[in-house]
C-alpha cells in the first residue's frame, strides 16, 4: 500500500534533521517511490510502498525524537472512484 509521510520539524532541529537524513536509509520493507523537500523549509514529503506495519513502525520511530511525522494512506484516484461506484451500486440494488 502507498503512504505519504510528511515530516516537519522546528527550526532549531534543522541541522540535526539534515545530518540524520544524509546518513539514514529506508528500512527493509519500505520501498521509496520519491521524496520531496519543501523549499520554504522545515518539511519533507516522502512517498513509499509499505506492506508490513513493522516496516512502517521502524521508519516512523527513527524520526520521533527530532520531528513530527504524519502518515497518510493513499490509493490511485481512479481505483477509489471504481470502489465508490461499486459500493454505491450495491446500496442501490433492491433487496429480495
Amino acid at each position: 500500500m502507498l503512504f505519504m509521510g510528511i515530516l516537519t520539524w522546528e527550526p532549531e532541529k534543522r541541522d540535526e534533521v539534515i545530518q540524520r537524513r544524509t546518513q539514514w536509509k529506508y528500512p527493509e520493507g519500505v520501498k521509496r517511490i520519491g521524496e520531496w523537500s519543501d523549499l520554504a523549509g522545515n518539511r519533507v514529503f516522502s512517498l513509499a510502498e509499505i506492506d508490513d506495519p513493522k516496516a512502517m513502525l521502524a521508519a516512523a520511530s527513527a524520526w520521533s525524537d527530532v520531528a513530527n511525522l504524519e502518515i497518510v494512506p493513499l490509493m490511485e484516484t481512479d481505483e477509489v472512484l471504481k470502489l465508490l461506484e461499486a459500493e454505491k451500486a450495491i446500496r442501490r440494488e433492491p433487496a429480495d
